[in-house]
């Protein structure tokens, strides 16, 4: 198949179907209070006095008003509690009637478990346990909320790879970098370039290719397909995977079965999404999948992947992230 005519289009001519996407508000009341007028003369003031002797207080209520988290509009809640929207997701339509889509888990309400695949990245010398290896662990289940791929195969040279402190394949400065601290927050950024920042305590780091995204500017060699990888058959439409944070602190997970990388970079923008790297691509290796609470059956969240939901809980060759709720 030839290349769409809009694979060298620069991804501000790309044109989406999306809503506004605006951070959510939460509107809460204020609480209103009254006070009694002074008293008029010291004999009303005794009146009350002697009144008060005598007559029990009324009792006292206490309201407590509980405010449910409000959707963003145009994205749907997959998980919430009372108290907090935990995951959400949308979908960008594409001219051609492929589309995009998002998987957002919500800051402060989710945890990031770096998993090694059963033949990727390489582990020799690694004591690699049941949180990190290649399948969920029975430890994680309960509080899982879903489940994404990583990135490249390592002897391609699009990055390193590290894990509590082991290096499994050097990091490479200048690269697009998923790093996740030991409190199981995540961020993307540029090695060497703001990450790490010093005295921060990491646990892992998955390196793919240069950034996607990079402090709100889109790559120069978005256009440049073949910069992103190599296509099943040559196909520059293929499956495309990618995750990237916005300024809030939300990671989102981003892919589709046929996109090029201009696609995935204008949805990260119409949502937000101020650094990103892509991830892996072509059908057999695109996935995430999502649960409607912590510990919930898994579902697939992109239309047309190929594998099982449970691809993950069973063990898989290659890396992949697990997000537990907090």
């Amino acid at each position: 198949m030839g290349v769409r005519p809009r694979a060298l289009a620069a991804a501000g001519a790309l044109a989406l179907t999306a809503a506004g996407c605006g951070p959510a508000t939460h509107p809460a009341a204020d609480p209103s209070s009254s006070s009694a007028p002074a008293s008029a003369s010291t004999a009303a003031s005794r009146a009350s006095a002697a009144a008060s002797s005598t007559t029990a207080p009324a009792p006292t209520t206490t309201t407590t008003t509980t405010t449910l988290p409000v959707p963003q509009p145009g994205w749907t809640v997959v998980a919430e509690t009372s108290r907090a929207i935990l995951v959400d997701t949308r979908t960008y339509h594409l001219p051609d009637g492929d589309s995009v889509t998002l998987v957002r888990f919500h800051a402060g309400t989710y945890r990031l478990d770096f998993h090694l695949g059963s033949q990727d990245p390489p582990s020799a010398g690694f004591p690699v346990t049941a949180v990190d290896g290649d399948a969920i662990s029975a430890a994680e289940r309960p509080l899982l909320l879903g489940a994404f791929n990583g990135g490249f195969r390592t002897n391609t040279g699009s990055g390193g790879v590290e894990l509590y402190g082991h290096v499994l394949v050097p990091l490479v400065a200048g690269d697009a970098s998923l790093v996740v601290n030991a409190n199981g927050t995540a961020r993307v950024g540029v090695w060497g370039q703001g990450l790490p920042a010093p005295g921060e305590h990491v646990a892992s780091v998955r390196q793919n290719l240069t950034p996607l995204i990079d402090n709100g500017v889109t790559s120069p060699q978005i256009g440049n397909v073949a910069a992103w990888g190599a296509e099943l058959y040559g196909v520059p439409g293929t499956a495309r995977s990618a995750v990237g944070t916005d300024p809030a602190g939300n990671l989102v997970y981003a892919a589709s079965m046929a996109a090029l990388p201009a696609d995935l970079a204008t949805a990260f923008h119409l949502a937000g999404v101020t650094n990103a790297m892509e991830l892996d691509i072509n059908p057999y290796w695109v996935q995430a999948d999502v649960a409607s609470h912590p510990g919930g059956a898994l579902r697939a969240a992109i239309p047309g992947q190929q594998r099982p939901a449970n691809t993950y809980l069973g063990g898989w060759t290659r890396d992949f992230y697990a997000v537990l709720a907090r």
